[in-house]
């Protein structure tokens, strides 16, 4: 008898241990950092996160760029004005959703501006550069990288995608519309398939805007945004393939509001963490107190993988992650 009183005791004692530590445990909290920011690109470098959003605003004053670092997702800290659209001349306004690659140590940030509606406007898809990750960055060319509309596509929403080859991919595309073209190593343009054509649409079934791309045990996980970016409708999909140039069929919507915690929950990015296999979902979505089409917020979700693959559903949530470092 004394001895099962013991075992209950010590049972006991260590439920109570483990949820005091549970309440204890750091979250990041959703969302990770206060202001208005969107379309959030998320990446390692180091042993830091990092990550780039769009400062959400009215396009007039959407002309800069703040960055964000994190030694364990919990703990941020607010990089301002990384780039600003006085120091690039052709960029005027809107300038938004920005993707970052670092190649020889010097930092390649990728940026959509001006919004253009056509192709006789000055506008597109921009590269700016930095010694470091926290800028400050330069324009890299003097001119957009991309300035046209090609099959439909308006050059927005960019991301480069690193394959395990060497080789580099611009993927960008709004108006229901995405393109990929590989990149020059030196990022100053493109260099054409092996059909003579340097731009190919990969739209799949209920592409918006949006566009990522990682690779896992040798797949292509092609992501997206669909609805309207205003919208209760805004989630994010997926489909992968053997290749970064698809074919892409539409898999399963992953990730989407929640009526109880916020509205439009998509346009995000993925970080993997190395060696780890660890995966997070970063995304903006908008409070239920707002209706403004601007009042968005940068958060993040664990991401898992079902046996066959495929990314299980993620659930939104106002906790957020626990800290993680990387090592």
């Amino acid at each position: 008898m004394k001895r099962m009183i013991a075992l209950l005791l010590l049972a006991g004692s260590t439920q109570l241990t483990m949820a005091q530590q549970k309440k204890k445990e750091k979250l990041s909290g959703n969302p990770v950092f206060p202001g208005w920011y969107a379309d959030p690109e998320g990446v390692i470098f180091g042993k830091e996160y990092w990550i780039y959003p769009t400062y959400s605003a009215a396009y007039e004053k959407q002309v800069f760029f703040d960055a964000f670092s994190s030694p364990d997702l919990v703990n941020w800290t607010k990089h301002e004005r990384i780039l600003d659209t006085a120091d690039v001349k052709w960029a005027k306004r809107a300038v938004w959703a920005p993707a970052i690659v670092e190649r020889a140590g010097k930092y390649y940030l990728f940026f959509g501006a001006n919004d253009i509606q056509n192709n006789e406007e000055t506008g597109g898809i921009g590269v700016a550069v930095a010694d470091n990750p926290a800028g400050p960055f330069k324009d890299y060319l003097g001119k957009p990288l991309v300035d046209k509309i090609i099959n439909k596509a308006q050059p927005i929403d960019q991301y480069v995608f690193q394959d395990s080859d060497g080789k580099d991919y611009l993927i960008y595309g709004g108006w229901g519309h995405c393109n990929i073209a590989q990149l020059k190593p030196d990022f100053t343009g493109f260099i054409p398939f092996a059909d003579g054509t340097t731009f190919k649409e990969i739209t799949p079934e209920k592409y918006v805007e949006g566009p990522t791309m990682f690779k896992k045990d040798g797949k292509y996980y092609f992501m997206w945004s669909e609805g309207g970016w205003t919208g209760p409708d805004y989630s994010v999909a997926y489909a992968i393939a053997d290749s970064p140039m698809g074919p892409f069929k539409r898999i399963d919507k992953i990730l989407e509001q929640d009526g109880t915690i916020a509205n439009g929950a998509g346009h995000h990015s993925v970080i993997s963490v190395p060696k780890e296999n660890r995966w997070y979902i970063i995304y903006h979505r908008r409070p239920l107190t707002e209706t403004a089409a601007n009042s968005r917020e940068t958060c993040i979700e664990r991401m898992y993988f079902d046996k066959n693959g495929h990314i299980k559903r993620v659930k939104i949530t106002r906790e957020g992650v626990p800290a993680a470092v990387i090592r």
